[in-house]
């Protein structure tokens, strides 16, 4: 065969799309004898981030307790928190997913192989009509954005990109498949961290870091005295211990169920991982092991001692790769300690940051985005998902949304729509009548503080029910030290925790609220703690008034706040317990009160490569799709 010939052959054999029919393949999984299959209309309930308009497609969605409506489940990632609603006696229908997703599915939670499609990755497939697209999601292994083009009439269609779970980078920008969707008539976004405050580095900065302490602190105590233990879910951060390995040139010991994900994706064969604890220092552990880490981290020192003792170790370091543990500081890298004991909080990514969801939707632009991730995302229209929406504004195709999308979801329910026009007359009323209360809030408290009091400590109120004994104060403040910076002083931590009626929540959120303004406290405090030695070097300042609840570590820091707050030259921002997006609302209604704009962060784009690229040396051939059999 000619060169020529040969080329053709290939052209037409890429012409040739694999066409699949959901009902068919769950008849035939069923062993049905029947040839069609009918189902009731999706309710108006159902998430509309879970499900693609004008079609019977379900995304990362098995734990509704409906009726089988549909034969077609898509899941996008192998994490429990989008294949939960799966087991073994699953057969409501057709669940379509990588090909490497496809292998956990079957061998880890033993879903019968018939009812589970791989598909392959970079290659259009119709599926009832309609082509999807599965590329990578640089995510965890195996996990791909789904890209559809549903056909409406006369030749028209539709274009949505389903993201999954995702890290955006610059690469994306480049797939050819990807490009053909700019413009697209909706994206379904994974908004897990779409706040301004979530500015992360790369994963390869993270990486460098745990990769850096492990050797430092390896080196420095020897084997066998210190034990490294790293958070990480069943499924997920395998690329961190994978490095960990390699560059400290040690095996990673991991428990019998993370052998299993391991095995799958190609590491059984011992030389990285091992079940055994005396063949490592470096050990991974529970996502809860080393602390809690909603709404802000809680170590837990007395598991990890326990843990020290029980394995034979002088010291623990431990390791918690996640964004919920980020705080927006000078150093990217946090570090609690107690004793022996050290928790280094790294924020580790498989999500996309603030920043990079921006560009992904610029990118894009879209005529709409739909939050997956949000409290109260079941709402389309509802206030949270509208207020998700506003990052974006600017970044979508908003003269093309002519349409209104919402009537697609729900084919023109009527009912819903009338639902969601009274919610947000209810959310109208009750934030009318929240912003009444909190202006009278403010201007409580306006009048209780003096204006050039920067060391302000708030004062419960007659109406105040409980106030904690000096004990119970004691360990609150302990645990609200244990949540801050080191170089947050006892002062801080009692204004925070004071003005937040001793919840230790709420002041670790206001805290990082108002970071900026402490942490200029005790830098201003330093600059003139060194003016005064320059100028008197002879004569250093006094500490005896060093205030309420001294203490010995932080008793110079406190002392000399005071005095630096009642010098004239310097002023602080006073720290209110609301927010500054509340006080802007309340303040702009009375005329007598200036409000200070914040500043946005910046960072620069994502530029690490992407996780199917780093697993696809070790990986089966996931280009081509079909059927997955059960390993033996």
């Amino acid at each position: 065969m000619s060169a020529q010939s040969a080329a053709t052959a290939t052209a037409n054999e890429r012409v040739k799309t694999l066409t699949l029919d959901s009902t068919q393949l769950y008849l035939t999984a069923l062993n049905s004898t029947t040839s069609t299959l009918s189902f009731p209309p999706i309710p108006s309930s159902f998430p509309p981030s879970n499900f693609i308009p004008h079609t019977r497609f379900l995304i990362d969605s098995f734990r509704h307790p409906f009726t089988a409506f549909s034969a077609s489940y898509f899941l996008s990632h192998f994490h429990s928190d989008q294949y939960f609603g799966l087991c073994p006696s699953w057969s409501k229908g057709i669940i379509f997913c990588s090909h490497l997703t496809s292998l956990l599915l079957i061998q880890t939670l033993k879903i019968p192989p018939r009812f589970v499609f791989a598909l392959p990755l970079n290659d259009p497939v119709l599926v009832d009509g309609c082509e999807v697209i599965l590329i990578d999601a640089n995510h965890c292994p195996g996990s791909v954005q789904l890209l559809f083009k549903v056909p409406i009439k006369n030749g028209i269609f539709e274009r949505y990109v389903h993201t999954g779970g995702f890290r955006y980078c610059n690469s994306m920008k480049l797939n050819s498949y990807l490009i053909g969707f700019v413009g697209c008539d909706a994206i379904f976004l994974e908004t897990t961290y779409c706040d301004p405050k979530c500015i992360f580095p790369s994963q390869e900065e993270s990486i460098d870091y745990v990769v850096s302490v492990v050797d430092r602190i390896g080196k420095e105590f020897g084997k066998r005295r210190v034990l490294f233990l790293i958070a990480t879910y069943v499924a997920g951060k395998e690329k961190i211990l994978v490095e960990v390995a390699r560059r400290c040139k040690t095996k990673i010991c991991v428990d019998g169920r993370k052998m299993e994900i391991l095995r799958v994706l190609g590491y059984g064969d011992g030389e990285v991982f091992t079940e055994d604890e005396s063949e490592s220092d470096v050990h991974v552990v529970g996502w809860s092991v080393l602390g809690e880490t909603w709404p802000y981290f809680r170590p837990n020192f007395v598991i990890m001692e326990e843990v020290m003792v029980e394995r034979g170790y002088e010291k623990v370091v431990g390791f918690v790769p996640t964004g919920w543990t980020y705080e927006v500081k000078r150093n990217k890298f946090a570090v609690q300690t107690k004793d022996t004991f050290e928790i280094h909080l790294v924020p580790c990514l498989e999500h996309s940051n603030y920043d990079e969801l921006k560009e992904y939707v610029k990118f894009l632009k879209p005529k709409k985005v739909i939050p997956t991730v949000a409290m109260d995302f079941e709402k389309l229209e509802s206030k949270h998902a509208d207020k998700l929406r506003k990052h974006f504004d600017g970044l979508i195709d908003e003269m093309d949304n002519k349409e209104d999308l919402l009537m697609g979801f729900h084919r023109g329910n009527c009912e819903t729509v009338e639902k969601v026009e009274r919610d947000a007359n209810e959310e109208r009323v009750m934030e009318r009548n929240k912003n009444m209360f909190e202006i009278k809030t403010v201007e409580s408290n306006d009048m209780d503080v003096s204006s050039n009091d920067v060391s302000y400590v708030h004062k419960p109120d007659s109406q105040d029910s409980t106030i904690p004994s000096e004990e119970e104060r004691e360990r609150i403040i302990e645990e609200t030290r244990d949540s801050l910076p080191r170089w947050v002083t006892r002062d801080q931590i009692l204004d925070l925790v004071g003005s937040s009626r001793w919840n230790i929540v709420e002041a670790v959120s206001n805290f990082y609220e108002h970071e900026i303004e402490f942490y200029e406290q005790v830098s201003v405090f330093r600059t003139f703690e060194s003016a005064s030695h320059a100028s008197s070097p002879n004569s250093p300042i006094s500490l005896s008034n060093s205030g309420h609840f001294r203490s010995s570590t932080d008793e110079n820091v406190n002392t000399n706040l005071s005095l630096v707050s009642k010098s004239p030259s310097l002023k602080f921002t006073r720290w209110r317990n609301i927010s500054p997006s509340k006080r802007k609302k309340n303040t702009e209604k009375r005329s007598n009160k200036k409000v200070k704009s914040n500043s946005t962060l910046k960072s620069s784009g994502s530029k690490q490569p992407t996780i199917t690229s780093f697993f696809s040396k070790l990986l089966p051939d996931d280009s081509k799709g079909g059927k997955t059999d059960r390993k033996n």
